[in-house]
């Protein structure tokens, strides 16, 4: 399940830098961030990724028509090695929302669920695939700085997470102020929202409220299943990096660094 349904409001909202060609100036500016030309669309390396790691159906969880990445995938951009169905989320209600969106296509079965505008190492999603019913991917502050493309300060606003002697998550904070990052150490475990949900995420995302952002947070609904139902979420720390296409100023530097590889989705 590949959520990417975002308004793009960090993509849209910023001034796009010099050097960016006509298609990406204007894919930037309709916020449609999956589909920017990185060689080939951005989209097309996360599937081409999830292909490498064995997964061979994918539900691209996308805006109300019309929708570009709807219209790419039936038509010109069909991949050949993954089968893509398509869930829409009505309206921007938060990503537990979009993962309610496609409850259909999981049909009560644990599903991997990721970001559509992060690009995550094969390794990492094979291990994640692997796991028998529930888990996520951690990375590494200092991993992600070394080798990703995400500014330390953009870093501080993702979330946090904690894990015991045996790898199971025990606590998630989503967007922590500098007092309660202090508690996950000097080098913390980051979540980049790169999930194996199982069946009950359904029931935790109808039961938590809004967040002070007036969304249906994701890291919301697996803190309801931890603590009200009892899952439990293994952790997979990675050694790798991620790369972010959220702002404009990420397009250059992803391209650069996808220029020399493949995508065959």
């Amino acid at each position: 399940m590949v959520l990417a349904a975002g308004r793009g409001s960090r993509m849209r909202g910023a001034e796009p830098p010099p050097g960016l060609s006509g298609a990406q100036r204007a894919a930037a500016a309709g916020g449609h961030k999956a589909m920017i030309p990185v060689g080939r669309p951005f989209l097309d390396h996360i599937l081409s990724g999830l292909a490498d790691a064995g997964l061979r159906r994918v539900c691209l969880v996308t805006g109300p028509a019309p929708n570009p990445i709807r219209e790419y995938y039936l038509g010109a951009g069909r991949p050949r090695r993954v089968t893509v169905e398509f869930a829409e989320q009505v309206r921007p209600l938060g990503t537990a929302d979009a993962v309610l969106a496609a409850e259909a296509f999981a049909a009560g079965r644990p599903v991997l669920v990721l970001n559509g505008d992060n690009l995550y190492p094969r390794g990492a999603l094979e291990a994640l695939r692997q796991l028998v019913r529930a888990g996520l991917l951690g990375f590494r502050r200092s991993t992600l700085l070394r080798l990703g493309n995400i500014p330390a300060e953009r870093i501080g606003a993702f979330a946090l997470i904690s894990a015991d002697g045996t790898g199971v998550l025990t606590r998630i904070v989503e967007k922590p102020d500098a007092a309660e990052a202090a508690g996950f150490g000097a080098d913390p475990l980051v979540s980049m929202n790169a999930w194996l949900l199982p069946p009950s995420i359904y029931a935790a995302c109808r039961a938590i409220t809004p967040s002070p952002r007036g969304e249906l947070e994701l890291q919301d609904a697996v803190r309801y299943c931890v603590e009200r139902l009892g899952e439990r979420f293994q952790v997979i720390e990675s050694g790798e990096g991620v790369l972010d296409l959220s702002r404009p100023e990420d397009i250059l530097e992803v391209a650069a660094r996808l220029g020399q590889q493949e995508a065959r989705p």
